[in-house]
């Protein structure tokens, strides 16, 4: 039975049983306490503490996750960040009674597998907590149940432990040794740190789909399955290596690379904050174990076609996101490629030393690895780690951004200094504005600008918001102009030699006798007094990262070099 038909059964049973066929929420969480949605319960929390305001007393969904305390398990057989989620809902309608014997005739009418190769868990009672009777009797009457076990609290009880949050005791039903299937009885609530009896009683259940099929196929190994075969071959290929050789770096390349692209056409793009650093994390981390592997060159956008098109009928979102999803992945990859090769031969470096939160800030801030990626590679080297890393990271870090804010705060139209870094912002500065005229119109004038060495800002005279294909010809003029490695050259001139040249500049501002006029090829040409890099080409890639108002009539775009 494959994933489609199963994900078919399942829904059609509990349409049959009068529930409500909910669409999956995105995995950004709209919970402000949680970055992803991790389970299917997520966007349902409050219908258990107000049940009237869900559209219907029984819903169904089945829903994509992502579950970031699972990225250092992956590896393994079983743990995988992405997944999905079949789960039916009882908001103070059908409780245990009910939500037991629905899922035992789903196991073993719908799904077929013998009552023999089942059991069931219940929580035993523990910590002021009483035993869970009820389901326990509602199991002895389930027809060729054999096998029903105590649990306690940490495996048969469910609770967030937040105040007003609501738990209670579950139901655990295992396929041969394997957990499938998890009901969740809230009957609680937390309220002054103890659990007392809820106002409304409700049912939440998860069963994940990729485990669900890999024990009806009798797999172990969740690798194996229909989810990642295609993915497991194209990675053979390009590695010229065995799965059964290589199997915990094969699994997180390809789990970290089907979790990335789902997030990415959910509009998370790699970045160093919140939800883009995780994205950043899953890309990098995979890129290394395909070095270790052995590819040297780019490869992650040549696994994309093997998601796509599994996952094209199920989730047409991501062919409608083809694009992005390729860019960004290839874009991640290839500055992260760059610096790559001189990241791991610091760690080859590094046998005899003890590595401090300094030197692990130092990889993160000069070759890009994140924190959590340089602790596995420094495990997998057998190096030894100062007992007070995290604190000496999180020192360097705030170093690091008191500079940046000490930097930024040092001018409020230009440059905080004249780095290498904030140089090359400076000349994009002026690409940028060219670009936004080209695309936009003459009327496009420079109010203003703000360059650190992390990014540039430009403020600009337009009365509305740019769409996104404005934003994408824009970034994608500039990026032509930098590949074209134009030359950037400088003449002396009078102020209004400059004007009749054609020369943008900031008027109301006071010139000398002389200016300096700037030109970048054909495409550029301003007043300016800053420093310059001398061709395009060292440039690197533009982005823009934001557009937004900065006043009636003022528009302003943030932008980076990567």
């Amino acid at each position: 039975m494959d994933s489609q038909k199963v994900r078919q059964k399942f829904l059609s049973f509990f349409m049959r049983k009068a529930h409500q066929v909910v669409p999956p929420a995105s995995l950004v969480a709209e919970d402000s306490t949680t970055l992803f949605t991790t389970a299917g319960m997520q966007q349902f929390k409050q219908y258990y503490l107000a049940p009237k305001l869900a559209p219907a007393p029984r819903l169904v969904t089945i829903q994509p996750c992502f579950r970031t305390s699972d990225i250092q398990e992956v590896g393994d057989e079983k743990h995988l960040t992405f997944f999905e989620m079949l789960g039916n809902f009882s908001f103070n309608d059908y409780f245990k009674k009910e939500a037991i014997e629905f899922a035992w005739e789903f196991l073993t009418k719908e799904l077929k597998i013998p009552a023999s190769c089942l059991t069931a868990t219940y929580f035993a009672g523990e910590k002021g907590l009483p035993e869970d009777h009820e389901s326990l009797a509602i199991l002895k009457t389930l027809k060729g149940l054999k096998k029903i076990v105590p649990g306690k609290i940490e495996d048969n009880f469910w609770s967030l432990n937040t105040k007003g949050s609501p738990g209670g005791p579950t139901v655990e039903f295992y396929l041969e040794d394997v957990e499938i299937w998890n009901l969740v009885f809230n009957q609680y609530l937390v309220k002054q740190g103890t659990f007392q009896p809820a106002k409304y009683r409700g049912v939440d259940t998860g069963m994940g789909l990729e485990r669900l099929v890999a024990v009806l196929e009798r797999k172990r190994d969740l690798f194996e399955t229909e989810f990642f075969l295609s993915l497991i071959k194209t990675l053979e290929s390009l590695s010229r290596q065995q799965y059964s050789n290589q199997k915990r770096s094969f699994r997180i390349i390809a789990d970290h690379t089907k979790a990335a692209t789902f997030l990415i056409a959910e509009g998370v793009l790699p970045s160093n904050k919140e939800h883009g650093y995780l994205v950043r994390r899953l890309i990098r981390r995979a890129v290394v174990k395909g070095h270790q592997l052995g590819i040297q060159r780019p490869f992650l956008s040549s696994l994309l076609p093997a998601i796509l098109d599994f996952y094209q009928e199920v989730y047409p979102q991501l062919s409608h996101h083809k694009q992005e999803i390729f860019r960004a992945i290839t874009e991640e990859e290839g500055r992260f490629q760059r610096t790559l090769g001189r990241g791991l031969r610091e760690f080859q470096k590094m046998a005899e030393k003890e590595i401090s939160g300094k030197i692990l800030f130092d990889l993160y801030q000069t070759y890009g690895f994140p924190l959590e990626l340089s602790l596995e590679l420094i495990k997998e080297h057998h190096l030894v780690l100062s007992p007070n890393y995290l604190q000496e990271f999180e020192e360097e870090k705030k170093k690091h951004q008191e500079a940046s804010r000490i930097s930024a705060g040092l001018f409020k139209s230009g440059l905080a200094s004249f780095g290498p870094q904030e140089t090359k912002y400076h000349t994009a500065t002026h690409l940028l504005l060219a670009a936004l005229r080209l695309v936009l119109g003459k009327e496009v004038v420079q109010k203003g600008s703000n360059i650190t060495a992390s990014r540039l800002r430009l403020d600009f005279a337009y009365p509305r918001k740019l769409t996104e294909e404005e934003l994408k010809k824009v970034e994608e003029l500039v990026n032509q102009k930098i590949q074209e490695n134009l030359p950037v050259t400088m003449e002396e001139m009078s102020l209004q030699e400059a004007k009749q040249k054609g020369a943008l500049g900031v008027f109301e501002h006071k010139y000398g006798e002389k200016v300096r006029v700037y030109s970048i090829g054909q495409f550029s040409k301003e007043i300016c007094a800053g420093p310059h890099v001398q061709s395009t080409g060292q440039l690197g890639i533009f982005r823009i990262i934001k557009e937004e108002a900065s006043s009636a009539g003022i528009r302003r775009i943030k932008a980076v070099l990567e």
